[in-house]
């Protein structure tokens, strides 16, 4: 917008006075930290996603658990699901060599595999909520900052407006309307940020539901040598084809 207006966003900030520059920058911070978010969670996301269909796409073509041993221990866990395999695959060999050593290993080596299980589910699902709370917050406050900064605005041009005893339309209408510019920004501001916080939320409520299913069908594998869950992949003859546990 042309700065020479008698009106505009620019005249509205060299009117404004310190309250109103500073919830204009804690505007900015916020659509700032906003966007990083978005982008920073939106790759991470995406990678994740392709990392974990290579990986699944790998164990259910595996011939027994101790290919997918030695894929984990050559390439490393890099998504939630190699991630679990690799921590439950380590305490079914860890509780069959030591036993229940210490406290945390007590009960049998199913239960404790099932405890591993869980925590690796906590671990993960507490990885992928991070950085919502950021978006929540911003989302949720950013519409009321900029309705405090037009309320603080249309005060003080009152104020002017009253002081001068111009109180015309035309010396009016300007400064309330300049004064309005915040709710706009604070609104500007929020809605990218809830309709990233929904689309993360959703995502993030499809992975934990597969990780979950998945963490049943592994736990089953490690304890019964089979799956009983229909994400297998089928062999030929049309039945579930059961992976080799692995040696302890």
């Amino acid at each position: 917008m042309d700065t020479n207006n008698a009106v505009g966003f620019a005249h509205f900030i060299s009117q404004s006075d310190a309250v109103g520059k500073f919830l204009l920058i804690v505007l900015v911070l916020m659509s700032v930290a906003s966007w990083a978010l978005i982008a920073t969670k939106g790759i991470s996301q995406w990678m994740r996603s392709k990392r974990s269909a290579a990986f699944l796409d790998f164990f259910w073509n595996a011939r027994s658990l101790d290919a997918v041993q030695a894929e984990l221990n050559t390439h490393g866990a890099h998504d939630p699901f190699s991630h679990l395999s690799a921590h439950a695959l380590h305490a079914q060999a860890h509780h069959a060599r030591h036993g229940a050593a210490k406290l945390a290993e007590a009960g049998t080596a199913n239960d404790f595999i099932t405890r591993t299980i869980k925590k690796v589910l906590d671990e993960e699902t507490t990885r992928m909520e991070s950085g919502l709370t950021t978006l929540a917050t911003i989302g949720a406050t950013a519409p009321f900052v900029g309705l405090f900064g037009t309320v603080w605005g249309v005060y003080h041009a009152l104020v002017a407006i009253g002081m001068s005893g111009a109180g015309t339309l035309d010396k009016v209408a300007g400064p309330v309307g300049e004064a309005l510019i915040m709710t706009g920004v604070g609104l500007a501001v929020a809605i990218p940020a809830v309709m990233a916080y929904n689309a993360f939320t959703r995502s993030n409520r499809v992975l934990a539901g597969r990780l979950d299913a998945f963490a049943y069908e592994l736990h089953s594998f490690l304890t019964l040598g089979e799956a009983p869950g229909a994400a297998v992949q089928p062999g030929a003859d049309g039945k579930v084809r059961a992976l080799k546990p692995a040696q302890a």
